[in-house]
């Protein structure tokens, strides 16, 4: 009897901490495609739009590494609800936002909130079950981490088609109120995280603000503002490093930290986590790069684009609970190595992608990078997270997902900047190509010329339209060029990734 109802505590702490979690990861991706909508609504500019993105992913990425210590300062319980409360009302109000700088603001609220929900809940379903179990539950709390991404973009575009942009926040509202009746009565304090009374670290608070918010802001703004050619960018990458440096300074002597980097002693977590940034890199930088590639050279809708990487995410949901019952009797490190093979041979089809590619060229290299996802987390969260204790869990959770979305900001910063400069110098490579004497070159403009006269065109009208026509030619193909480039670099990214499995400790249970 006790037995099962152990389980059946288990399974309603999984579903219970899934929800705020699921909240949080849709909600990142979902206000992406309302934003020309709300650009209209706010009459503000493009720059300051993207302010609605920027803002809750800075405030996210401050608050994930703090969540920990904030557990053992208000109670894991108490603190969890009080993020979704938070998080809910906040999502109330960016709905009903009558300003751009009122919905910033509470977006800056919403951010903070939701920066401890996925942390605190993988640092919840690592303590409910028992070690052996780990990476089923890693896999679990992944099939609800990946479902977020393929339903998020959607569901916010027939949101804001058919109702309006602000209903992408009011859909919050129920969910959170259901997950907090549930976090009331299924999630529980543990002895050793009961709320304790410790001296508030205020220099470690200051400076990882401080430090994190540069960071994510030069991530953002640099290739928009053409780097360190920008003194905005110089500033605050100056402010950014002497940040950290003095915050890992201060954190290693303090006696309670709010971020423990002593548990960067373990060799197994330090890479863990840096292999997880390095993934954040790749994967992001793909995922972002891929749609972009679609929409813009492909002449693909948001739809249809949206068509191409669903199935990425159905396939890592479909392998999930197959890698999760594997690893729990087998060494993970095994899953991770064919994972990172299978990212880099997705990428390497992806380099070969031309203008004539049809819709199914690029299904299955998205299905392949969906199933490589599918090896490389549950696996990697486990090995990561195995050794460390309990009562440090929810510090080691809110680092090991901090390094991973600050690996997304850098492969998606990288990747942007790779974009506009090798574009540019693809189209004057091409064009220097171009000879007016090539007979190909003159049947090609021949052809143009002749095309647009039947339309009704004069011959100078024409001549200069076929131009145009070759120009535009001229610079897809350079973007092609430049497409092609991104995904092999991500692609030696994830082979170089495979020595550094050597650092990770294979589990105790694994072979049993």
């Amino acid at each position: 009897m006790s037995d099962s109802s152990a389980t059946r505590n288990k399974w309603l702490i999984t579903l219970t901490v899934m929800i705020p979690a699921f909240m949080e990861i849709v909600d990142t991706s979902i206000a992406n495609v309302a934003l020309p909508h709300m650009q209209g609504s706010m009459n503000a500019g493009t720059d300051q739009i993207t302010w609605v993105l920027t803002s809750y992913l800075i405030s996210n990425a401050i608050v994930m590494p703090m969540t920990g210590w904030l557990a053992r300062i208000f109670g894991r319980k108490r603190f969890l609800i009080s993020c979704i409360i938070i998080f809910t009302l906040a999502s109330l109000m960016c709905g009903s936002a009558p300003t751009l700088a009122t919905l910033v603001f509470f977006r800056i609220l919403q951010g903070a909130a939701g920066g401890a929900l996925i942390p605190m809940s993988q640092a919840i379903m690592m303590e409910t079950f028992p070690p052996e179990q780990g990476g089923m539950a890693m896999a679990i709390f992944g099939i609800g981490a990946m479902f977020g991404p393929v339903v998020g973009p959607s569901l916010g575009g027939w949101i804001t088609d058919n109702l309006d942009w602000r209903w992408i926040f009011y859909i919050n509202i129920p969910v959170g109120i259901i997950a907090v009746i549930m976090t009331k009565y299924f999630v529980f304090d543990p002895s050793y995280l009961k709320r304790k009374k410790v001296s508030i670290d205020y220099w470690g608070i200051s400076l990882l603000t401080l430090g994190i918010g540069s960071l994510q802001l030069v991530l953002d703004k640099g290739q928009q503002d053409d780097w360190f050619n920008s003194s905005f960018i110089i500033f605050f990458t100056i402010l950014c490093v002497l940040s950290l440096l003095l915050f890992v300074y201060v954190e290693l002597k303090h006696a309670h930290p709010v971020v423990n980097l002593r548990l960067f002693k373990s060799s197994s977590f330090a890479a863990g986590n840096f292999i997880m940034f390095m993934v954040g890199f790749g994967l992001y930088g793909s995922v972002v790069m891929l749609p972009l590639f679609l929409q813009t050279l492909m002449g693909y809708s948001a739809t249809m684009a949206g068509m191409v990487i669903a199935p990425g995410g159905l396939a890592t949901l479909l392998v999930l609970p197959f890698v999760g019952a594997y690893i729990q009797r087998h060494d993970g490190r095994k899953v991770i190595f064919a994972g990172l093979l299978l990212a880099a041979v997705s990428m390497y089809y992806m380099q070969g992608f031309n203008l004539e590619a049809s819709y199914w060229d690029f299904f299955w290299p998205r299905v392949i990078l969906g199933v490589a996802l599918g090896f490389i987390f549950p696996p990697m969260t486990t090995l990561t997270l195995v050794g460390i204790p309990r009562e440090e869990m929810g510090n080691a959770t809110g680092i090991y997902n901090l390094l991973r979305n600050i690996g997304g900001s850098v492969g998606i910063a990288i990747s942007a900047t790779m974009l506009a400069r090798l574009a540019q110098f693809y189209q004057v490579n091409l064009v220097g190509h171009i000879n007016p004497f090539n007979p190909l070159l003159q049947l090609r403009l021949s052809e143009l010329k002749h095309a647009a006269i039947a339309k009704g065109m004069d011959v100078v009208t024409a001549q200069t339209a076929s131009l145009e026509i070759l120009y535009r030619i001229v610079r897809r193909q350079a973007g092609m060029m430049a497409y092609n480039y991104i995904f092999w670099v991500i692609c030696l990214s994830f082979i170089a990734i495979i020595p550094l499995l050597f650092l990770l400790k294979k589990p105790k249970f694994a072979g049993r």
